[in-house]
């Protein structure tokens, strides 16, 4: 059984450092533990720059070596990394992934395309996978809690979500042990695949911080909010339709002012 990872290059988010992605080391450590018990072949794969230290935390975390493909060829066209990765994948029972990558091209669509370019099932949000005749039994995030048990034959691709059972080991020794191996981009580059180097220019900037939504301090006891859970009641209010523009800001100022959501 062949078994491939698929990682890529996370940040911090204070500091904004370049770093090992937590999702596809969760994703590498849930390999790992199936390389162990089923005696398969694992493959590590990134596509981007090889020259990149956050590759190298991958080895600390254990991986032998890490093959990455360069999406960059000689005349300075880049390539289309889904493409390239579906074609070095071809062959592979299971590949495994994060569900996105970290403040990059963080899209969440490189699994999908992966998967679509390898006619593969896509299951998402794994937290748990086992492997059995030619099957893998994945356990699925669902929302509030909840979990359930899918399917799938193989080959198939499998994005882990962040909360998978999975707690990887740093280890220092493992990182002098592992090697990174570029494979270098074709000099000349499918134009169907790619688009022009000014579409592919891509500006990362900080977040900026979103509206705060002004509301009402509940005044309520705990028994009638939860009885307004399950009825349908009146919160009161009023609506205001007559009136010019600046009888209508003062009703919404005077509402503001009585729930001391201005100071003015």
């Amino acid at each position: 059984m062949k078994i491939a990872v698929l990682v890529s290059v996370g940040r911090h988010p204070v500091s904004g450092v370049a770093r090992y992605s937590r999702n596809d080391a969760a994703a590498l450590t849930l390999a790992l533990s199936l390389v162990k018990t089923h005696q398969a072949t694992l493959d590590v794969l990134h596509a981007g720059d090889p020259s990149n230290p956050a590759l190298q935390e991958y080895l600390a975390l254990g991986a032998r070596s890490v093959e990455v493909l360069e999406t960059e060829g000689s005349n300075g066209v880049q390539a289309d990394a889904a493409t390239r990765l579906a074609a070095r994948l071809r062959g592979y029972d299971l590949v495994l992934t994060g569900t996105r990558a970290e403040g990059a091209f963080d899209s969440g669509m490189l699994p999908y395309r992966v998967a679509a370019a390898l006619n593969m099932p896509l299951i998402g949000a794994a937290v748990d996978v086992a492997l059995r005749d030619g099957c893998a039994e994945v356990r699925q995030f669902m929302p509030k809690g909840l979990r359930r048990r899918v399917e799938v034959r193989l080959p198939a691709l499998i994005a882990v979500h962040p909360l998978a059972n999975a707690a990887p080991t740093y280890a220092y020794a493992r990182l002098r042990e592992g090697t990174i191996r570029p494979v270098a981009a074709s000099s000349t580059v499918d134009a169907d695949t790619t688009d022009d180097a000014d579409n592919l220019a891509w500006t990362t900037r900080p977040v900026s911080a979103k509206p705060v939504r002004l509301a009402a301090a509940e005044k309520r006891s705990g028994h009638a909010r939860m009885l307004s859970a399950t009825t349908t009641e009146s919160r009161g209010g009023s609506v205001v339709i007559e009136g010019s523009s600046v009888e209508k800001a003062q009703v919404i100022l005077a509402y503001l002012r009585e729930h001391q959501l201005v100071d003015y």
